[in-house]
């Protein structure tokens, strides 16, 4: 297995007490597999993958529980000049917004060479070489001209090539990629998730794909984690996952999403909120927006259910759900 993620749990001491940001969620990627982590804003996706490469801030920040495995060897046991090696030669990181990740006050080209004259020991002409290639890779146009150019002079589909471009330079074995199409509009959201999965295949790669946008990963992943409340609520191959949901969380995302017969008619949505991370409330977390809640869903934490070898879903009635 290339990752396993084991019972991770992530707090942030904060004036107003201790938000519980990760709970014990575990999971797992293999070299050419997609695995898409769904859930609303504030679920604990982001903070779990920042832990992963292990750029968490600390403090306000901290890993309370549980292990990070990359290729058998537990990062959290590393000391922080090793997991500098890891990061970015052999995982990295795609980030939700290209602009404030990109050094305004820089070249791409400059941005996109750093990885080579780093890791690899590059002159900066050889760098600045291999920068038009992986532009060139990722269908930027007049690459040998635009490497030059800095990153406001580019749209938000060609920022996050570049961004895509700087993940892959050297060749990662596993890429997490956080709400990589957010802001962009449909087509380039296409253009972009075709481009990951063809880059992908190529490649080799384990694939973390965070988003709350079920549409899509539709086509992309193989496997999905559903958060919420900093759990994995399920947990299923992608195709079970979308005929048949095992937890009324799964069922609502699903139920929100737009579709062709449905036009004309009100968008369905979850009732009320996320909880705060300050104050998670007593048994399963999701009880007060639930439609099947029970007296036990509000005093008993759910485990996370075999459904078969696999599925698991963290609701007490997960065989209601699966057979509605």
């Amino acid at each position: 297995m290339l990752l396993e993620v084991r019972d991770l749990q992530v707090e942030f001491r904060t004036r107003d007490g201790i938000a519980h940001a990760v709970n014990g969620v575990t999971y797992a990627v293999d070299a050419g597999e997609t695995l898409a982590v769904l859930g609303e804003s504030g679920s604990g996706k982001s903070v779990t993958a920042q832990a992963v490469m292990g750029i968490l801030d600390m403090p306000p920040g901290r890993i309370t529980g549980g292990r990070i495995l990359f290729r058998g060897t537990d990062l959290l046991t590393l000391k922080e000049d090793e997991r500098r090696r890891i990061r970015g030669a052999a995982m990295a990181m795609i980030f939700q917004d290209a602009l404030s990740a990109l050094n305004p006050v820089l070249t791409v080209g400059d941005q996109l060479g750093e990885m080579f004259t780093v890791h690899r020991g590059l002159s900066r002409k050889d760098a600045r070489a291999k920068a038009v290639e992986l532009m060139d890779r990722v269908r930027i146009p007049a690459a040998a001209q635009r490497v030059r150019d800095y990153p406001h002079q580019f749209s938000g589909g060609m920022r996050q090539r570049i961004m895509i471009a700087m993940a892959l330079a050297l060749e990662p074995a596993l890429v997490i990629a956080d709400e990589p199409t957010t802001a962009l509009d449909v087509t380039v959201q296409a253009q972009v998730m075709d481009l990951l999965a063809e880059l992908q295949h190529e490649y080799r790669m384990g694939l973390i794909l965070i988003t709350h946008d079920l549409g899509v990963v539709a086509d992309v992943a193989d496997r999905i984690a559903v958060m919420y409340a900093g759990r994995i609520v399920e947990s299923a191959p992608v195709h079970d996952l979308y005929k048949a949901p095992a937890h009324p969380y799964t069922r609502g995302l699903l139920d929100s999403i737009p579709r062709l017969d449905m036009r004309g008619r009100e968008l369905y949505a979850i009732k009320g909120l996320p909880p705060s991370l300050l104050r998670i409330p007593s048994g399963c977390a999701f009880h007060p927006r639930c439609p099947m809640a029970r007296d036990v869903c509000r005093t008993d934490v759910p485990p996370l259910y075999e459904v078969n070898e696999q599925r698991g879903s963290a609701c007490h009635f997960w065989r209601e759900c699966l057979d509605g």
